[in-house]
């Protein structure tokens, strides 16, 4: 692949990975309002679309040609860049999207809370940890 592609891969992980402190620094906190609570989900979404498209780019680079951020998904997993672990745990948050846009639902979004913080947060930080490696020169 090209340079180019090599450079696009590289700067949407940077991107990533500022989104990521974001995430962090929200996941951190001990307690949330309801609006704190709407702000951690809102940081989830972006981070983790920038995550799949980050792979996308990655996996585009590497000479494969997926589209969907369930093809995505499914090939980084077959290209080592997530364990089955990981892979179930990051389609599972895809497929929870319409769960994560109910946060005035105030049992879902506690219920998007717990699943971000304990389950999507670590799996996208061992992610970022995988892609890290990759972009050393």
């Amino acid at each position: 692949m090209s340079n180019s592609d090599e450079i696009r891969w590289r700067q949407r992980f940077e991107n990533f990975e500022k989104a990521l402190v974001q995430l962090r620094s929200a996941c951190e906190k001990d307690s949330y309002t309801d609006l704190e609570r709407a702000g951690l989900i809102q940081i989830f979404e972006f981070t983790f679309e920038l995550a799949w498209k980050t792979l996308k780019d990655l996996l585009y680079y590497q000479g494969f040609d997926v589209n969907t951020p369930r093809e995505v998904l499914r090939q980084a997993f077959s290209a080592g860049l997530l364990t089955e672990d990981e892979t179930e745990t990051l389609l599972d948050a895809l497929g929870k999207r319409n769960l994560l846009a109910h946060t005035y639902r105030e049992g879902l979004a506690r219920e998007a809370e717990m699943l971000i913080r304990q389950r999507y947060y670590p799996a996208l930080q061992t992610l970022a940890r995988r892609l890290q490696e990759k972009a050393r020169p």
